[in-house]
């Protein structure tokens, strides 16, 4: 078997990887998927006019299947980013991979409850690099049961570095999604275990109105155990012996409007009643 070929198989299946699966896949280019099969197994190559359709599904040249799949992996990555985000903000996301990388892992943070005043809500993050761009994952878990509210909320989204801060572009995960925007930069230059910023959004119900709140990032490395770190969210009063000083001190400096208490439940940090 020649190294083209050997490569033109497992780069294949790279690709493939990328896409919901090989069923649809051969749906949308109009090969069949018992002779996709074949080329995936590395005992056909296919033609040229199928190589040619094969690699356009993919935004590549059919020359590309060829490469080192190292090399393969890169270019495959670096057209996806293409074909996923384009226009003025091409190049936004995320802004700056080096300066990025340290902040990549877990955070436990912290801000200011819109729905419960008075209070501290404790939420977990995840920052990790995917294909050249930094994907932000958050979790918000809420039990009141004075009011009878069990809350889970999940976050989906981009970040971008630009001049030592951190922008992050989140989706609310359900039936009513919207988006909510966090920025974010160290206490001081060189400190990066405490992020500060402020979260902001426009609330989806029915008063519609905007938002924003102080927030505190603590990072905790890119190892963690997630159940441990699950189990810390909830809401806090600021006298809690669990709050980290720095957290305390940057959330109470100035607190916000108290908002009317919760009615029903519903993502605190993206929606204030």
């Amino acid at each position: 078997m020649s190294e083209p070929w050997a490569n033109f198989s497992s780069n294949l299946k790279l690709a493939c990887s990328t896409h919901r699966s090989v069923s649809d896949l051969c749906r949308t280019i109009g090969i069949n998927r018992q002779q996709f099969n074949r080329y995936l197994n590395a005992g056909t190559l296919p033609s040229a006019h199928n190589l040619l359709t094969i690699a356009a599904a993919f935004g590549l040249e059919p020359a590309d299947f060829d490469l080192p799949p190292r090399v393969f992996r890169s270019k495959l990555g670096e057209r996806r980013r293409h074909a996923d985000l384009t226009g003025p903000l091409a190049d936004a996301f995320p802004g700056d991979l080096h300066a990025l990388e340290p902040y990549l892992g877990f955070y436990q943070a912290w801000h200011t409850s819109l729905s419960w005043p008075g209070r501290i809500v404790c939420a977990c993050a995840h920052l990790r690099e995917n294909g050249g761009r930094v994907l932000v994952s958050s979790l918000e878990r809420i039990e009141d049961a004075e009011n009878g509210i069990v809350q889970r909320s999940r976050y989906v989204g981009l970040a971008a570095y630009r001049h030592e801060r951190i922008f992050l572009t989140e989706l609310t995960r359900g039936d009513a999604p919207t988006f909510g925007q966090t920025i974010l930069m160290p206490f001081e230059t060189y400190q990066r275990r405490y992020l500060r910023g402020i979260t902001m959004g426009i609330s989806w119900r029915a008063n519609n109105l905007p938002y924003a709140t102080r927030t505190v990032w603590h990072y905790l490395g890119k190892r963690v155990n997630k159940r441990s770190l699950v189990s810390r969210c909830g809401i806090y009063a600021p006298n809690s012996a669990t709050l980290p000083p720095a957290v305390l001190s940057f959330l109470t400096e100035a607190q916000p409007v108290a908002a009317a208490p919760v009615q029903a439940p519903r993502p605190d940090r993206r929606a204030p009643p």
